[in-house]
């Protein structure tokens, strides 16, 4: 997998997770607590964090075949 393809790879994942736990981070502070407010903090947390995993995965995946 060369590095155009990883760096793909990355930038889709990490912006579905961002945009996932920030909408989950919202939804969860709106019903729960009656506030609108977005964990900006673990939505980039894990958006990086499952980018890097992911990407790591996909790329040993294509190494194999």
């Amino acid at each position: 997998m060369n590095i155009k393809k990883l760096v793909i790879e990355f930038g889709t994942v990490f912006a579905v997770t961002l945009v996932t736990v920030a909408l989950a981070t919202f939804l969860w502070n709106f019903i729960g607590h009656k506030e609108n407010i977005v964990d900006w903090e673990t939505s980039f947390r894990f958006a990086i964090i499952f980018g890097i995993i992911f990407s790591w995965l996909k790329s040993r995946e294509t190494k194999i075949k």
